[in-house]
């Protein structure tokens, strides 16, 4: 369904509960980092009305997310630790060539995102079923509709702005261009680390 070439390990379950406030400091800022992409989509395109309604929706979702994971650090007597660079998302940005054309420069935005809930969604299963802190992985659990659901948007508006072939094939591209990255991954207890 989510369309990714490889699996996280288990491994990295135990690697990210072994350092929870690691974890959910970097699941805190995705959710940020996710709600100023969806807000700089709508500067960038402002005169799509549809696409800016889908994207006020998610960024007012990210930051609902936001606010659930920052309550869990809170609640849990821990610190919101600071930002860290996410060399996951810089990589997948580094794919695509830089384009002046403002409809295959959203294409490729859309697509990124896709995969960047995809990998959520699919690390976010990870924890709801091997997480030994059962409150946790309630939470992310209660999170894999959501995220399953952003990616399944971030993709059908892809196909929108441009023909099912050629989206296709840039799935398939990036998809196996993220896959060897995260065969390389899951040694931190990063979201996508």
């Amino acid at each position: 369904m989510l369309g990714l070439k490889c699996d996280t390990s288990k491994l990295w379950v135990g690697i990210a509960e072994n350092n929870l406030q690691l974890l959910l400091t970097d699941h805190a800022f995705a959710e940020q980092k996710a709600a100023a992409a969806a807000m700089s989509l709508i500067i960038g395109y402002s005169e799509d009305a549809d696409l800016v309604s889908k994207m006020q929706s998610i960024a007012l979702e990210e930051i609902e997310h936001f606010g659930m994971v920052h309550k869990i650090i809170v609640a849990r007597g821990l610190t919101l630790l600071q930002d860290q660079n996410s060399a996951y998302a810089k990589h997948l940005f580094s794919f695509f060539n830089k384009t002046k054309d403002r409809t295959q420069s959203l294409v490729n935005r859309l697509l990124i995102s896709a995969l960047i809930e995809a990998r959520s969604c699919e690390r976010f299963k990870m924890l709801s079923l091997y997480l030994k802190d059962t409150e946790l992985a309630a939470f992310y659990k209660d999170l894999l509709a959501s995220e399953a659901g952003h990616h399944t948007l971030f993709l059908g508006l892809a196909n929108r702005y441009e023909s099912k072939e050629i989206v296709t094939k840039k799935w398939d591209a990036l998809t196996t261009y993220e896959a060897e990255y995260i065969k390389k991954q899951g040694k931190t207890a990063l979201v996508h680390g």
